[in-house]
């Protein structure tokens, strides 16, 4: 059972998008993708996992001009097999997003990646704040990013506040 009074590190399930969209945008510059999400359950620490299989649809829609991007991305999932102790997985996830890009490859974005829990009738509804900066090192395009997540809601015993520090190797073509 989850004991609210002792923290726990580790890796969570990987939940994978897999998005069909059109090579091109739309006339009216946006761009999207559907497609299925697949949740496969390799989180490290039982607490930090559903161990739970669990599938279902996708969608992102997103538009970029003058340096802003803005859209938003949703999925809804629903387990299909895994531990039979665990509960059944139903949740969805709704992440709209904006951010602005500076001619420094600097952004700056906000989020939420607000989550229901259908089996629990609760939400969890971080808000996040963001800095990346593209930059070269050794020839190689990376992207460093750091953020500050403030939950505006979540379930009994949930985190108040979080940081992410993120690196990403770019491959451009």
């Amino acid at each position: 059972p989850f004991d609210s009074s002792k923290s726990t590190t580790g890796n969570g399930d990987i939940l994978q998008s897999f998005f069909f969209s059109p090579k091109v945008p739309t006339s009216s510059g946006w761009i999207w993708g559907v497609g299925p999400a697949l949740s496969i359950p390799t989180a490290s620490e039982d607490v930090l996992g559903t161990e739970k299989w669990s599938v279902g649809p996708t969608g992102v829609a997103l538009k970029q001009h003058d340096g802003w991007t803005y859209g938003a991305l949703a999925n809804y999932i629903v387990s299909f097999a895994g531990d039979s102790n665990r509960s059944r997985v139903s949740s969805s996830f709704v992440q709209p997003f904006i951010s602005f890009t500076t001619a420094t490859l600097t952004s700056f974005g906000l989020n939420t990646e607000s989550s229901y829990d259908f089996e629990q009738n609760q939400w969890t509804v971080p808000i996040n704040l963001s800095v990346s900066q593209i930059l070269r090192v050794g020839g190689q395009p990376i992207s460093l990013q750091v953020g500050y997540r403030h939950y505006l809601e979540t379930p009994k015993g949930g985190p108040d506040n979080g940081f992410r520090f993120q690196l990403t190797l770019l491959f451009p073509k």
